[in-house]
């Protein structure tokens, strides 16, 4: 299976094992600035009382009032910015990292390997036979298998590991400071999971399936490198479970 390149990586913040909040909008703010006090402005503004004619006080409280929806429209924006940020890491489907936010963390923490020597472990998971999921239940019952399993993860992550969609039917997961033993328990503790907690749709049972591959994301390694090298042993797997069932 061919990794698209993802070498156009942005520098959002980073996205952990916690969901990402769906924002239906931006609120607005409600709160309003406390007004100054003009005769503290006009001190300020170096004006004597004994110009502070009307005419002088109308203008200044003018001024003020225009500086304090200037203030009321910033917040607005910067709330909207961090809002949209959010979006542009967010699975469109999953409450879950996306792949380029997915593929930035990866970056970092290969970099935090080169700089410290300690190694942390990529989980690369396909779910089998979402196609057949998909051409017997339709595809809403495909979008609710993806959830499920998602969710499924997420509830067996740290805070500090870090999860995401890759595309289709893939995920991945970093275990921060994770050796490859590690991450191997981890993933056969999260098929086990998915096993024993199959998707329910109008009150049938559909079991899924899970395919893993574990690769380390040491220092000198590229993402792209840590993906491909990830999804070969996802194959792997695959094909041994197919094996089986034949």
């Amino acid at each position: 299976m061919k990794v698209p390149s993802t070498s156009n990586v942005g520098r959002a913040q980073p996205i952990r094992r916690k969901t990402i909040q769906k924002t239906s909008g931006v609120s607005d703010v409600t709160e309003t600035a406390p007004v100054r006090n003009i005769h503290d402005t006009a001190s300020v503004l170096g004006i004597p009382s004994a110009e502070m004619t009307p005419k002088v006080r109308n203008a200044i409280m003018t001024l003020m009032a225009e500086v304090e929806n200037m203030r009321h429209e910033l917040e607005i924006a910067h709330r909207r910015i961090a809002e949209l940020e959010k979006l542009a890491d967010q699975d469109s489907l999953i409450e879950i990292s996306n792949r380029r936010a997915f593929v930035r963390e990866m970056t970092r923490m290969i970099s935090y390997s080169d700089r410290y020597g300690i190694n942390s472990s990529l989980i690369f998971l396909d779910m089998n036979d979402l196609k057949v999921i998909n051409d017997t239940h339709g595809h809403k019952a495909g979008d609710l298998a993806l959830v499920h399993v998602a969710k499924t993860m997420l509830g067996s992550l740290r805070d500090s590991d870090i999860i995401g969609r890759l595309g289709g039917d893939e995920f991945g997961i970093i275990l921060p400071k994770a050796s490859e033993e590690n991450a191997d328990a981890k993933a056969k503790q999260i098929l086990k999971l998915i096993e024993d907690n199959p998707l329910t749709l109008d009150g049938k049972k559909i079991p899924l399936k899970i395919a893993y591959g574990i690769y380390p994301l040491h220092s000198g390694l590229s993402p792209d490198q840590a993906l491909d090298h990830a999804d070969k042993k996802m194959y792997t797997h695959k094909q041994s479970i197919k094996n089986k069932g034949a």
